[in-house]
């Protein structure tokens, strides 16, 4: 989405560009030229009234074509022409009605489409200007007129064309920062590098775990093997003081049976002696 933007941005920033140093060009043409601007050989007009009504009106832009031979002209064409109006010497467009050559100088007969009669004065080859293209556009020959005003050039043509080297400028440092960025090759790298180095932390870490629970488990067997050898002390202990235990019982049981034999033979022989006075 970003890429087609982009190109949307870059294709009417051009559109623009173009667009201006056009209308510079028909500008400055036009200013050196008595106010006919020629492009190329094209010369765009503004339609200055509605003489010509209905095959262009007032206001539109009509395309005329300079003429390389005067000769070619014949009744029916439409063409731009100076002439003299109330005094003043103007750029007039009418359809010729008929062609005068007398004694090999050729004069043209015009007349608007909307107007009753011809124009007074002939048009003469030397005051021809274009022929016309048959191509107009509605209404924009106003806007051109504007736009051959300092304010309408300022406004339209200057501000675009300054918007324009700026957007150019802002790409031309966007692709420096990309320049500058690494590649993404040398990201991988970088990645890896770090992929490693936690790889490796870890397997450090992992080992040193590992050494810490086999030296748990030694101390574990060693703490077993303590507690068993401890056990066998005390079971010998237990066992040696049960044999003396057992040793002082029997002695003394014994000696109980001593003293019961003898308590026994005490009583039996009192028991005689006592049986022998009452036999006496």
């Amino acid at each position: 989405m970003k890429k087609v933007l982009r190109i949307g941005a870059n294709v009417i920033a051009w559109i623009v560009l173009i667009f201006a140093l056009l209308i510079t060009i028909i500008v400055f043409s036009s200013g050196r030229n008595n106010g006919v601007a020629n492009l190329f050989g094209f010369i765009p007009m503004t339609v200055e009234s509605d003489s010509m009504k209905p095959t262009f009106s007032k206001n539109d832009l009509i395309i005329c074509k300079e003429i390389d031979d005067l000769n070619a002209l014949k009744e029916g064409d439409v063409i731009t022409f100076w002439t003299v109006i109330d005094g003043r010497r103007v750029k007039n467009t009418h359809r010729i009605v008929s062609v005068n050559a007398d004694e090999g100088a050729r004069s043209f007969i015009t007349r608007g489409d909307n107007n009753p009669a011809d124009d007074t004065l002939p048009a003469y080859a030397s005051d021809i200007i274009a022929k016309w293209t048959d191509v107009k556009i509605a209404g924009v020959g106003k806007f051109m007129n504007f736009l051959r005003t300092k304010k309408g050039f300022f406004i339209c043509i200057l501000i675009p064309m300054a918007i324009f080297f700026l957007f150019e400028l802002y790409k031309f440092i966007v692709t420096l920062i990309e320049v500058k960025r690494p590649e993404p090759a040398e990201q991988l790298d970088e990645e890896e590098i770090k992929r490693r180095a936690i790889e490796e932390y870890l397997a450090s870490k992992g080992e040193t775990a590992d050494k810490t629970i086999e030296k748990k488990a030694e101390n574990l067997e060693d703490a077993k093997k303590e507690a068993f050898e401890k056990f066998e002390e005390v079971k010998k202990e237990a066992a040696e003081k049960a044999a003396e235990t057992a040793e002082a019982i029997e002695e003394k049981a014994g000696d109980l049976v001593g003293k019961a034999e003898e308590i026994t033979k005490e009583t039996a022989e009192k028991i005689s002696e006592s049986a022998k006075k009452t036999d006496d």
